[in-house]
């Protein structure tokens, strides 16, 4: 399947986060936190807990590491939740046992709403 690599982007002084859709992969859909303070010290259940008007929180054990720790990574077929809790919440807070990381979302529903329109755009 063809198609373009959609990306959306935010970056605090603690972490960066990227959540991209590639329909060449077979898990199109990942989130990669990278934390700027330090690594993850690893954990067995990753959670996402969206505050505000749509609370949400997400979970799994199907997260993986890399570039020494720094970065968490899940990819799965579908982020209809993940996306609904991005432009619908103030806040997201990323948990890997004892470590957080807060992500604020001011103004993410419009960036939301633009990767939607990438990600759903018919391949050629």
């Amino acid at each position: 399947m063809n198609g373009p690599i959609c990306l959306l982007s935010h970056e605090t002084s603690t972490a960066e986060v990227v959540v991209s859709h590639d329909p060449r992969q077979p898990q199109p859909y990942a989130i990669r936190i990278t934390r700027l303070d330090g690594p993850w010290l690893g954990g067995a259940v990753f959670s996402i807990d969206f505050q505000g008007a749509g609370a949400l929180t997400i979970s799994t054990d199907r997260h993986k590491l890399s570039d020494g720790n720094a970065t968490l990574m899940v990819a799965d077929s579908g982020f209809g939740n993940v996306l609904r809790g991005l432009e619908a919440n103030e806040t997201a807070l990323a948990v890997l046992d004892d470590q957080s990381v807060a992500l604020p979302l001011s103004g993410a529903a419009p960036e939301v709403e633009k990767f939607r329109t990438c990600a759903n755009r018919p391949s050629v």
